[in-house]
């Protein structure tokens, strides 16, 4: 399965709706996830990956378009936004409850939880190991502290190599943070059961 749900949040948090109705929906925004891999079961498949949300408050658009003056509360030892990270948690927490109840449903099926919240998160808490400057800014764009407001294109700045950012366009993550995500679902801590010890 791809990515499902982000971009309901997404879009509702840069119109600049409240913080608190989205967390109403998400038991729908979830539920939808399940019905869309039992149909994917239904149709015959043995393995299903069922990716979980990423860390949307490190994620610069995020961080440009909700930046406060609260270092102390509103952002983590990392730079990220907490009441963000925390919505994500609670997204993927009840992702995994879904997960569980997919898998009794259907013996015999694998259905594999991954989560990208965590393999993000390890570029995002030690870039050098992972050869990244600094995870919380984007490769292509504007300027700024977050590199944000810009659309990527021929009048976007790139400020620099992109295997040395984990965000393309602010919102997008790079082939390099994306080769670390896979890594941590293919081979492991980052899957329930990792994909390729399934296959």
């Amino acid at each position: 399965m791809g990515e499902i749900g982000g971009n309901d949040y997404n879009f509702w948090f840069f119109a600049r709706n409240s913080r608190d109705t989205p967390s109403q929906y998400m038991p729908e925004v979830v539920g939808r996830i399940g019905a869309a891999v039992q149909e994917v079961v239904d149709l015959g498949a043995k393995t299903v990956l069922v990716p979980g949300n990423f860390p949307i408050g490190c994620v610069p658009q995020y961080l440009s378009a909700f930046q406060s003056n609260d270092a102390s509360s509103d952002y983590d030892q990392y730079g990220c936004l907490v009441w963000f990270n925390d919505f994500s948690k609670k997204h993927n927490q009840l992702l995994q409850q879904e997960v569980g109840r997919l898998r009794s449903q259907n013996p015999g099926v694998k259905i594999i939880f991954a989560d990208y919240f965590g393999a993000a998160m390890q570029f995002v808490q030690n870039p050098k190991n992972y050869g990244i400057d600094d995870p919380l800014v984007a490769c292509c764009g504007g300027g700024g502290r977050y590199h944000t407001g810009k659309g990527c294109d021929k009048n976007a700045t790139l400020w620099g190599n992109p295997s040395a950012f984990a965000s393309w366009d602010g919102l997008h993550m790079t082939e390099k943070a994306y080769s670390i995500i896979a890594d941590g679902v293919l081979n492991g801590p980052f899957a329930d059961t990792p994909l390729l010890k399934t296959c």
